[in-house]
This record gives structure tokens, C-alpha cells and sequence, in this order.
């Protein structure tokens, strides 16, 4: 593989791991139902304590549900890949329904704006998910520092 450009990357420290999870705002959350794998692109949110996931619901969609409700451990996975700069980090653990309060004023502040695909914007609703982040490793693009 003489002629395959590529780039070196390093592990990063909990320090990084935490300067990088509160700078990001997506990433893809991977969950399970036996040898079925479904992953899908969510918003979160990162205060340093906990992993909030912001996921819709609406038009009777119970396929998001169904692989919340039959996944032990789930992956969630935010990223940057540019030119330049690029890193990953894996968030690992169980995922349960958030049993905090939140009002709309809060979700505007935690959470970027909700895209709209064919929805109409009184059929979305949304369910707050905390993923229990038991296992948090990353890497970055090497010669490149914290967010």
C-alpha cells in the first residue's frame, strides 16, 4: 500500500474525550435486536456528568423504539472527518428513557434545530435517552489539539 494516502491518528486522553463531547452536537447511534443491527443519526447533548440522545418519534414510526427497547449495549458514535483534522469517539453502555424534565427552551439551548424531512411539525415528538457511558475511547487526527 505504497501509493494509499492515509493519516496517522492517536488515542486521546479523558481529558480530550470530554473538550471533543461537549464541542459536538451528532452522531450515529448504533442499537440491536438479536443479529438485526440498526443504526441511525441523532443530535446529544454533553454536560460532563451524562449522554443525552434526542430521539423523534412520529407517524406511529416504532422501529427507533423496538431496537431501544431490545438493545443491552448500545454504540454511539460522534465524529468530524475533514481533510486536515478528523477524530471518532465510541460511547458504549446500556441506553434507557431520561427520567429528567426538560422544557423548550432547555432542548433549544441543548439540542441544534430538529431537521424536518416529509414530517409536519405537530406529528414529531421527542424522547430524551441517556446512554450510560460506560466505556468512552476516541482518536484524532495526530498533531492536532483539543476542541
Amino acid at each position: 500500500m505504497d501509493h494509499v494516502e492515509y493519516v496517522y491518528t492517536v488515542g486521546m486522553d479523558a481529558a480530550e474525550l470530554d473538550d471533543y463531547l461537549r464541542a459536538g452536537s451528532h452522531g450515529v447511534l448504533a442499537l440491536a435486536d438479536g443479529d438485526d443491527a440498526y443504526a441511525v443519526p441523532l443530535s446529544y447533548h454533553y454536560d460532563g456528568d451524562r449522554l443525552l440522545l434526542r430521539v423523534s418519534t412520529h407517524d406511529d414510526d416504532g422501529e427507533k423504539r423496538r431496537y431501544l427497547e431490545t438493545t443491552e449495549t448500545a454504540t454511539f458514535v460522534p465524529f468530524a472527518a475533514g481533510t486536515d483534522e478528523s477524530w471518532s469517539i465510541h460511547v458504549r453502555g446500556p441506553i434507557t428513557e431520561w427520567s429528567g424534565a426538560v422544557d423548550e427552551a432547555t432542548l433549544n439551548e441543548w439540542f441544534p434545530p430538529f431537521r424536518l424531512f416529509d414530517e409536519a411539525v405537530e406529528d414529531v415528538a421527542f424522547t430524551l435517552y441517556e446512554l450510560d457511558m460506560e466505556s468512552v475511547i476516541g482518536r484524532r487526527t495526530a498533531g492536532t489539539g483539543s476542541q
